[in-house]
C-alpha cells in the first residue's frame, strides 16, 4: 500500500473506521450538492420553458391562462424569498462548508491528512496480490 492511503503508526482500528464512516459521510453531502445542482438547472429550464407555453396559450386563444402562467409562475422562487442559485449558494457556504471542514479537521488530527484509510485496507483485504487488474495502486 502507498505511503498516502497506508494507516501512519498508532492509529488503531477505530480510528480508521470513523474516519471511513466520517468520508463515507462526506460521499453522501457530495451526492446531495449535486442533486441541488439539479434542482437548481431543471427548475431553471421549467422555468424558461414557460415562455413558451405562454406563447401557445395565446396562440390557441387562451390568454387567461397564459396570464396566470406568466403571473403565477414565471420567476417565481421556489423556496419564500429563494431561486434555486441562492438555495445552492447557502448549502455550499453552510453546511457543505462546515461539513468539509470538520472532515479535513479530523483526516488531519487522527491520519496525518491521509484518506481513504478503511477503503484502501479494504482494497487490499479483497484484491488478488499478483494478479493483473488487482494492482495496489496506478
Amino acid at each position: 500500500m502507498n505511503d498516502q492511503h497506508s494507516r501512519p503508526p498508532g492509529v488503531d482500528d477505530d480510528t480508521v473506521a470513523a474516519l471511513g464512516k466520517l468520508s463515507e459521510a462526506l460521499e453522501t453531502v457530495e451526492r446531495v450538492r449535486g442533486h441541488l445542482y439539479s434542482m437548481h438547472q431543471l427548475t431553471g429550464h421549467a422555468d424558461l420553458m414557460l415562455d413558451e407555453a405562454v406563447d401557445l396559450l395565446r396562440r390557441a386563444g387562451h390568454d387567461d391562462l397564459a396570464d396566470a402562467v406568466r403571473d403565477d409562475l414565471i420567476g417565481r422562487n421556489v423556496i419564500e424569498g429563494r431561486w434555486t442559485y441562492q438555495i445552492v449558494e447557502d448549502y455550499d457556504e453552510g453546511y457543505y462548508a462546515a461539513f468539509r471542514a470538520v472532515e479535513q479537521r479530523a483526516r488531519d488530527q487522527l491520519a496525518g491528512g491521509r484518506r481513504h484509510l478503511f477503503e484502501a485496507e479494504m482494497k487490499d483485504r479483497r484484491r488478488t496480490k499478483g494478479r493483473r487488474g488487482h494492482e495496489e495502486g496506478p
